[in-house]
């Protein structure tokens, strides 16, 4: 509707709980619950697709369940109809990592059949109370969606086959929306009752998840040292100290207070994201090796963003092993709107990110971007030396720098710390970011071995 020549959206008013929120109460559904789900968002998509969109995001977040029963599909925002072309252009990933379709992570076009695996992932999730694929972060969960195979239904029941046919890798093999609403309809619940009116008093299903498949080549957990404690035979009883006994242990407590007054170096080298010790041979034995240069070929990938610009084009030499998809990112307080490609070492370890901002000069410069990197990380950002670096060929609105920054992800018992090498190339009126992020132990020979030998190699097509 328009008023006052403003266009407006005007949508129905739904009292009612999203699914996830349903899921955090109660565990998970039970098997009608899930299959008026499942037959409701069937018949929701079914009707989109015939319009010719797509919703491109099927989660349990978007999923509405209405206070009087009624099940609604909600969030086409980032939906987009087939006929835009400039909206389906490869390299465009939208979606939650969890629920994506593995042909969508890894850059693929969006399609019908991508709505209906995250379809059968939403079931999955539904009826075993957590989502299909589960990872530390977004490139562990992105790379077992596109690498892992796929889970088999935990508490699903009679639902498993129709989340299974819908959970295929090939888009062609998927189950299709009407096949699932004939298979689904003899679990639906009597006309006229509310599968979601009781929900106390039905247990939640006993769930049996299969065991986690581990590959030949995965690493080990790292060695948990030895025991606090050595076992030995009871203690004989104790004699009273002598004079030697009583200085050892005066000479121990200064040692003691000498200890402790270095605490406050321990505690700026556990806030800069470094171990209190330096990384030992064992150490370095649980990371990964480091690719070497022979390793690295010319790939090429598009940084084109929803909105449909153009020139997002560009060559990097990385592993051709490594995983790649491309992710969408919305503007917010710190960065505009801006299309990222990630290249994912199979480890998870090593990481590759060229990130392009369209039409970010003349209102920004790099030290926008620079301030923003700190704001997001807020206390656990400890920068380096900002170094100039050589521009990119053609024109631009200043001149290139790079420098090193330190993350700290997670709690301090299971943190992630990393080392981002990051260059800043100012390119026409967009700026190019290109990224390599280390475990912090590797930091020094990750510079030559890895930053320095790909981002060297970046070009604009």
């Amino acid at each position: 509707m328009q008023h006052d020549g403003d266009p407006y959206v005007v949508m129905e008013l739904v009292p009612s709980r999203s699914l996830g929120e349903v899921l955090q109460e109660q565990g998970c559904l039970t098997e009608k619950q899930g299959a008026a789900v499942l037959d409701a968002i069937a018949a929701a998509l079914a009707s989109a697709h015939r319009a010719g969109i797509t919703h491109r995001d099927v989660k349990p977040g978007n999923v509405l369940i209405a206070d009087d029963g009624r099940v609604k599909l909600t969030d086409f925002g980032i939906a987009r109809n087939v006929a835009e072309a400039t909206m389906t252009a490869r390299g465009i990933t939208l979606g939650t990592p969890a629920y994506i379709a593995p042909e969508v992570a890894q850059g693929g076009d969006v399609s019908e059949a991508a709505d209906r695996w995250s379809l059968g992932a939403t079931m999955w999730a539904a009826m075993s109370g957590e989502p299909p694929y589960v990872g530390k972060n977004v490139m562990q969960t992105i790379n077992a969606v596109i690498n892992g195979d796929v889970p088999v239904p935990a508490g699903a029941g009679r639902l498993a086959p129709v989340i299974s046919g819908l959970m295929q890798k090939e888009p062609s093999e998927r189950l299709s929306l009407v096949d699932v609403r004939k298979q689904v309809y003899p679990l639906l619940p009597e006309p006229g009752t509310d599968a979601f009116e009781v929900r106390e008093s039905v247990p939640p299903p006993v769930i049996v998840r299969p065991k986690p498949k581990i590959e030949p080549d995965a690493p080990l957990a790292d060695d948990p040292g030895p025991l606090p404690f050595v076992v030995t035979k009871p203690m004989a009883p104790q004699r009273p100290r002598g004079r030697v006994a009583s200085t050892f242990v005066l000479v121990a407590a200064v040692l003691l207070f000498v200890a402790g007054s270095g605490g406050g170096f321990a505690l700026t080298r556990l806030a800069a994201g470094a171990s209190l010790l330096p990384p030992t041979e064992q150490t370095l034995q649980t990371l990964p090796t480091l690719p070497t240069s022979a390793a690295l070929e010319r790939r090429t990938a598009s940084a084109v963003t929803a909105i449909g610009d153009q020139g997002g084009e560009f060559t990097l030499s990385v592993e051709q092993s490594w995983t790649m998809y491309a992710e969408q990112r919305a503007s917010d307080q710190r960065f505009p709107a801006s299309a990222v490609v990630h290249f994912v070492s199979g480890s998870g370890a090593y990481e590759v990110t060229v990130q392009r901002f369209p039409d970010y000069y003349p209102k920004r410069d790099i030290k926008t971007y620079v301030s923003g990197v700190q704001a997001r990380w807020p206390g656990r950002f400890f920068g380096g030396e900002k170094v100039p670096t050589p521009n990119l060929a053609g024109a631009h609105s200043e001149d290139s720098i790079q420098f090193v920054y330190k993350t700290v992800e997670g709690d301090e018992s299971n943190a992630l710390r990393r080392s981002h090498f990051s260059r800043l190339l100012p390119y026409g009126n967009d700026l190019w970011v290109v990224e390599v992020v280390v475990p912090t132990e590797q930091e020094d020979e990750a510079r030559a071995r890895l930053f320095d030998a790909i981002a060297s190699t970046f070009a604009p097509v």
